[in-house]
C-alpha cells in the first residue's frame, strides 16, 4: 500500500494551490462638472457688475445734479419736445450728445424754468430744516398748476405760511432758552400774528436798551438776538420788513430827530441780519416811524415803546 501511494504522480502547482479570483479595481467618476467649471459664470458675473455700476452711476447722477438739470436732461430725451435738428445743433458737435456732457447747462437745448410766482415749501422743523412728512408731491406742485384760481393759490400759501410761522416761533424761543446770554432778555421778545404776517418785537425796558442813547449802534446782547432771528428766517422764502420805533421823548441834536433815529436803527438792524446770512433781496421794507405807533398807547414815553419790529410777510401779500 505504501508503494502504491509512492507511485502516484505528484500534484501540479495549479492543483496544489487553490485558484485565486482576479483582482478588479473600480474607479468611481463623479458626474460631469464641465458646466460649473466652464466660462458661463464669468458672463453672468460681468452682467451683474455692469448692472451694479450703472445703478451706482445713476445714484451719483441724481445726487450731483439739481432739479432743473434733471428736468433739462429729461426734456432732452423727449423726441416730441424738440426736433432732431435743434438737438444736434444745441447739444454737441457732429450729432446728438456729441462733444458735451449731459451735465453741462450749455449742452441742454432748453433749460427748465420756474414760471410760477409762488414756490410751495414743506413745513420747517424746529431745527430749521424741512420736514419730510406733510405735503405730497402733488400738493407741492399745486402752486405751479395753471388750473388753480388766484384765491386757491393764496389759500395754499397762507396755510403753508402758518405752519412755517409756528415752527419759526418755536425755534426762536428754543434758542432763547438755550443761550444763557439771551435767556435774560427772552421776556423782551414778543411774537404777534397780524394781517401782514408774523411780527417779532424786540422791546426795550428800563434796564435793557438795544441801542445807546441817541445812537444807532446796537448793543451786544441785542445784536446776538437779532443774528439768531436772522439765521432762523434765512431758510424761509418770505420777504422781511424791518421797522424802527422810538418813545415820545423829544430828541433833536440838530442832525437827528426821532424820525431819522428810528430809521437809522432799522437800517442798522437790516445790516446785522444781512451779515448773519439773510440775503439783501429778502428785505421788502426798511422804515422808521418815530413814536407814531407806540407799544404802550397809554404812555407814549414808556421805554417799551422803543423797539425794533421784524415782520415775516405772507408770501401772497408780498407778491402783490
Amino acid at each position: 500500500m505504501a508503494e502504491a501511494a509512492d507511485n502516484q504522480p505528484a500534484p501540479s502547482p495549479e492543483q496544489a494551490a487553490p485558484a485565486l479570483e482576479p483582482i478588479v479595481k473600480k474607479k468611481k467618476i463623479d458626474g460631469d462638472h464641465a458646466g460649473a467649471h466652464g466660462g458661463a459664470w464669468k458672463i453672468a458675473l460681468a452682467d451683474m457688475m455692469t448692472a451694479m455700476m450703472a445703478f451706482f452711476l445713476l445714484m451719483w447722477l441724481l445726487g450731483a445734479t439739481t432739479e432743473d438739470q434733471r428736468k433739462s436732461i429729461a426734456d432732452y430725451f423727449k423726441p416730441t419736445s424738440h426736433s432732431l435738428a435743434n438737438m444736434s445743433k444745441n447739444a454737441g458737435v457732429g450729432g446728438i450728445m456729441g462733444g458735451q456732457s449731459v451735465l453741462d447747462p450749455d449742452g441742454m437745448p432748453y433749460a427748465g424754468q420756474r414760471t410760477s410766482l409762488f414756490e410751495r415749501e414743506t413745513p420747517r422743523s424746529a431745527a430749521g430744516t424741512q420736514s419730510d412728512a406733510g405735503d405730497s408731491p402733488d400738493e407741492k406742485n399745486d402752486m405751479h398748476s395753471g388750473e388753480l384760481t388766484e384765491e386757491e393759490r393764496q389759500k395754499i400759501a397762507a396755510e403753508t405760511d402758518k405752519k412755517n410761522f409756528d415752527q419759526l416761533e418755536q425755534e426762536v424761543k428754543a434758542k432763547l432758552e438755550a443761550n444763557p446770554q439771551l435767556d435774560k432778555i427772552k421776556d423782551q421778545v414778543k411774537f404777534i400774528r397780524e394781517k401782514e404776517g408774523l411780527r417779532i418785537e424786540v422791546i426795550d425796558k428800563a434796564d435793557f436798551s438795544m441801542f445807546g442813547v441817541g445812537t444807532s449802534k446796537m448793543q451786544g446782547r441785542a445784536e446776538t438776538l437779532i443774528r439768531e432771528v436772522a439765521k432762523s428766517v434765512a431758510d424761509m422764502p418770505n420777504k422781511v420788513a424791518v421797522r424802527g420805533h422810538t418813545d415820545s421823548l423829544a430828541y433833536d441834536d440838530g442832525v437827528r430827530s426821532n424820525w431819522s433815529l428810528s430809521g437809522d436803527r432799522a437800517e442798522s438792524t437790516r445790516r446785522i441780519m444781512e451779515s448773519a446770512g439773510l440775503p439783501e433781496g429778502r428785505f421788502a421794507k426798511i422804515e422808521g416811524v418815530a413814536d407814531t405807533a407806540p407799544y404802550i398807547p397809554g404812555n407814549p414815553a414808556d421805554p417799551r415803546n422803543r423797539r425794533i419790529s421784524i415782520t415775516i410777510l405772507h408770501r401772497a401779500d408780498a407778491a402783490r
